[in-house]
This record gives structure tokens, sequence and C-alpha cells, in this order.
């Protein structure tokens, strides 16, 4: 049984037997199978899995988890185990209750305070994925080459070979060539993003902690991260507050936030399909008419 091996791995790495009393599907994620593990011993455990062929994406998840960790800065879940059983690969992350408290002053000052862990290049150690899109990460010391090839190029590419032509190709294409004037003006440094943070990857715990989770991390520009942060419901007002009175964003942000989102937004469209055509034109068009 694969919960038997699960189980197995957990007792291996923490060096304490655990037995599993009862297993609940936790829904909520539209990617991977979700899963609570209570053990005979009170243990609680969150527990993801996937297809084994997707073995990489929970191991790329965890390194991330242990880089935004490791900053001491936003918490995050502890990844505890990882690998494949029986064809199914699997994640376990430390368990964490939901509180209903709000937390996010905390979460823009811890947040601000992560993006200041920096290096010289843009990119990460390894590649990983954006819901179950690959996301590359080869370390580059350009941002313009970074965005324009690893993430916007990309997700055309894969547009069109979904088939989705015409003017998002054209006005794609277009933007390629002259979006670095957004630029002109601003370097930014390479900070540890979470890469995906949408209201949906982030909780409070009943203690009042912030929780970031879900994470597609490397180092890049920290504007692509407050950015997401407005798609799909936005963050509270306290949170971009706080988040200001740590560390203020460059005047141009406004205009960098669609080129950003943008990328996003592809990602949605080659996950979900062409109900997000419209806005990705839209978006375009937008940047367009701001370099013209």
């Amino acid at each position: 049984m694969i919960w038997q091996q699960i189980a197995q791995q957990i007792s291996k790495v923490t060096g304490v037997p655990f037995t599993v009393a009862q297993l609940s599907a936790v829904t909520g994620g539209c990617i991977n199978e979700a899963w609570r593990l209570d053990g005979e011993d009170g243990r609680r455990f969150f527990v993801k899995t996937n297809s084994s062929r997707n073995e990489e994406m929970f191991v790329a998840e965890a390194a991330g988890l242990r880089e935004i960790i490791d900053t001491g800065t936003v918490a995050a879940p502890v990844p505890v185990c990882f690998g494949s059983v029986e064809n199914r690969a699997f994640l376990v992350l430390e368990y964490l209750s939901f509180g209903t408290g709000d937390a996010s002053q905390l979460l823009g000052h811890e947040l601000a305070r992560m993006h200041r862990h920096t290096r010289t290049d843009y990119g990460w150690s390894r590649d990983n994925t954006i819901g179950s899109t690959p996301q590359f990460n080869t370390p580059c010391n350009d941002w313009l080459e970074f965005w324009r090839e690893q993430r916007l190029a990309f997700q055309l590419r894969l547009a069109e070979q979904n088939g989705y032509g015409g003017n998002l190709q054209r006005n794609g294409e277009q933007l390629l060539q002259c979006f670095p004037v957004l630029f002109s003006s601003y370097t930014p440094p390479a900070s540890l993003l979470h890469g995906d943070l949408w209201s949906g990857n982030q909780v409070v715990t009943p203690e009042g902690q912030p929780v970031i989770f879900d994470p597609a991390v490397y180092f890049g520009d920290r504007e692509t991260d407050i950015a997401m942060t407005e798609l799909f419901g936005g963050f509270s007002t306290r949170f971009y507050a706080a988040y200001k009175e740590a560390w203020p964003l460059d005047d141009d942000y406004p205009v960098r936030r669609d080129l950003y989102n943008l990328y996003h937004i592809l990602n949605h469209l080659n996950l979900f399909g062409g109900g997000y055509l419209r806005q990705a034109e839209q978006m375009m068009e937008r940047l367009l008419s701001e370099l013209r």
C-alpha cells in the first residue's frame, strides 16, 4: 500500500515510528491530489501526490520551501520527505492549521525582508514549475534577457503550439522587442521570490503567523511578486502599506506590473484554455500603448 510506504519514509526521516490512523482528502488544488495524514500518535502531515513522472516537481518545491525557510523571514511549511512509490510521486509537508485573523501587515514586512535576500544572477540553481508548466531558471546576469527568454518568449511559444496565434503572437513579438524601454532607469536586484504569490497561496495560522506555500522560487525582480499579489483578488491595503514602508517600490512599478502579470495570464491560457486569451491580448495592448 502506498500509504504504508509513505509512513515508512516519514518514520525514517523523523526518526520516530509513524503509523497511519486516518487518511483524509483535502480540497483546493487543481494540479495535485492533497491529503491529511493522521498518525496514531497524534502527529499530522500534509501530503501531495501526483504521477511518478512528476517527481521532480516535488523535489523542486521542497527545495524552494527550504530556500524560503532558510531566510528566517516569512514562514513556509517544512518539507519532511518526498519520493515515488507504486507509480505515485509524493511530497510530505508539516501540517499547518489555518486561522481567521489578519496578518497582512506582518506579511508585508516579512516579504520585504525575504526580498532583501539577493544573489548576483537572476534565476535559480534548478528548474521548477509554475502550476504544472515547466519554469526554466538558467542563471543569467541580465534581467531583461532572463525575463524575455525564460519567461515571456517561452510562454508565447507554448501558446503558439496550443493554437493561439494571430494578434497574440504579433503583439507578443513586438512586445519582446521593445519592452526594455520600461527599464531605462531601473535595474532590479536579484531578490529571492516566491514566484507564484497569489492570495490562494498564503494563509494565517491560529497564532497569527502568515504562511506562504506552493512556491515557484527563483531570484528576480521583487516587483514580480508584488505584481502577482494584485491578480485574482489581490491582497489587503495593509499588506501593501507595510511592504512599501519596509521597502518602497519604484515609481514606474505600475507600468511594469502588466508586463510581469502577463507571464501568469499566458500560463493560465496555456494551462486552462481560451478564457484567458482576451485578457492576455488586452494586457499586451496596454503595454504597447505605453511604449508608443
